[in-house]
């Protein structure tokens, strides 16, 4: 074996080592990220049922006041008016079409470099069958991302014996980092718009006002009353108006 292959060996699993370590440790963080959305999701559900147990009924009251006065005025509150849904399928069907033109394109060109049939033994055919799996998922679901970090993760192992294990479990951890990376990112991102969310400061609220011995509860539900006094009386004059027109 000569030296450049020895060289190039080596380095090529301290590469493997490398990503191996990097996936290990996105690994827990994935645990840790799934482990606090669930705890966030819960505590929200939590909230969200206390809140309608105990105020969700009287918004019903107040909506259905607004109902009748809409109805008066000659409106028609259940009519939902979907404006631009035209002009936004139009766009959408066009970005769909150049989306499957391009994805095909790169599912043809990944499915060339890593088909199980340029394996160079039975192991590697069976590694590169797996790889295959996951590139026919990738494609079903439109996951462009992922062909495109495959096909990179592939054209960087150029310089690696060609057909060896140890490029195709690269190419398999590169893949894999992708995906954890990306399901790190989808997490971070819900949990920003849980804890963001309007229900979510008010929860807050809640619990900072009973820390101090406040129910925060009362003075919503004093809240609600008084737009329901205010739009029953705007109800009864308009209802007098149409018995007197």
């Amino acid at each position: 074996m000569s030296e450049g292959l020895i060289l190039s060996n080596a380095a090529e699993q301290q590469e493997i080592e490398r990503k191996r370590a990097a996936l290990a440790e996105l690994t827990v963080a994935l645990k840790e990220r799934e482990a606090e959305l669930a705890g966030l999701r819960a505590e929200l559900r939590a909230f969200e049922g206390r809140y309608l147990e105990i105020i969700g009924s009287r918004y019903d009251e107040l909506a259905e006041i607004e109902k009748q006065i809409a109805t008066l005025q000659g409106l028609s509150p259940d009519d939902e008016v979907n404006i631009g849904s035209l002009a936004d399928d139009e766009v959408g069907c066009g970005q769909n079409r150049f989306h499957s033109d391009r994805l095909r394109k790169l599912y043809r060109e990944v499915c060339r470099r890593f088909h199980p049939d340029l394996s160079a033994d039975e192991r590697e055919r069976e590694h590169r069958h797996h790889l295959m799996v996951e590139i026919n998922r990738a494609y079903e679901t439109g996951a462009e991302e992922r062909l495109q970090a495959l096909l990179e993760a592939g054209a960087g192992l150029t310089e690696v014996e060609a057909g060896s294990e140890s490029a195709t479990e690269l190419i398999l951890l590169a893949r894999r980092l992708a995906e954890t990376r990306e399901r790190l990112l989808a997490l971070d991102q819900e949990i920003e718009t849980i804890t963001s969310s309007e229900t979510w400061r008010l929860r807050l609220r809640v619990i900072n006002a009973e820390a101090m011995g406040v129910d925060l509860f009362t003075d919503l539900i004093a809240q609600v009353d008084r737009q329901i006094t205010k739009a029953r009386n705007r109800l009864e004059a308009l209802q007098s108006v149409m018995l007197t027109a």
